[in-house]
């Protein structure tokens, strides 16, 4: 096998990996807002570590902590270039801690952009579903996590020195 083929072959498992990690987070994150809309959106917030933590609908047209509501489709509009951005870049993984955050971050992103186009009032203005507050914090949904957790991996990436891909490996060719 040459290392051309060999390279083909671990930039199509990682981006396998980063679908895959993509579509769970979307399917949860989803999932978990079908759930809470239907069963607590209109009902009192529903403790989980007392006041700490609960479970309260709250439908967000802005960004985190409310901010920008009335440019919605500015984040619509950057929801789709970061999931257009991680597909162009997908095909150069040979990482699969990248493909893994990156993952995360596609599913997040999609998740939230899913809120945007088809939630009220729809058309790119739709008001993401949030249903996880933190006291004296924020109010979240999966998808925030999800976003989140791959910026938190991607900054760890970059500064331990992981690479995305391709470049170490023309490096390792060429030595």
């Amino acid at each position: 096998m040459t290392p051309s083929e060999s390279n083909g072959r671990r930039t199509r498992r990682r981006v396998w990996v980063l679908w895959l990690v993509a579509a769970v987070a979307y399917a949860v994150d989803l999932g978990s807002k079908l759930a809470v809309v239907a069963g607590l959106e209109g009902r009192d917030p529903v403790p989980v570590l007392g006041s700490w933590l609960e479970l309260r609908v709250q439908r967000n047209p802005g960004a985190a902590f409310g901010m920008g509501s009335a440019t919605t489709i500015v984040f619509t509009l950057i929801a789709l270039a970061v999931a257009a951005v991680i597909v162009r870049v997908s095909r150069r993984l040979t990482s699969t801690p990248w493909a893994i955050a990156l993952g995360l971050l596609l599913g997040g992103a999609v998740g939230n952009l899913t809120d945007r186009l088809f939630r009220s009032p729809g058309g790119m203005r739709g008001a993401v579903v949030d249903f996880i507050s933190v006291r004296d914090f924020s109010v979240m949904n999966l998808a925030d996590w999800a976003i989140t957790c791959g910026g938190v991996l991607i900054v760890v990436l970059s500064f331990a020195g992981h690479e995305l891909g391709g470049a170490r490996l023309a490096r390792e060719q060429a030595g």
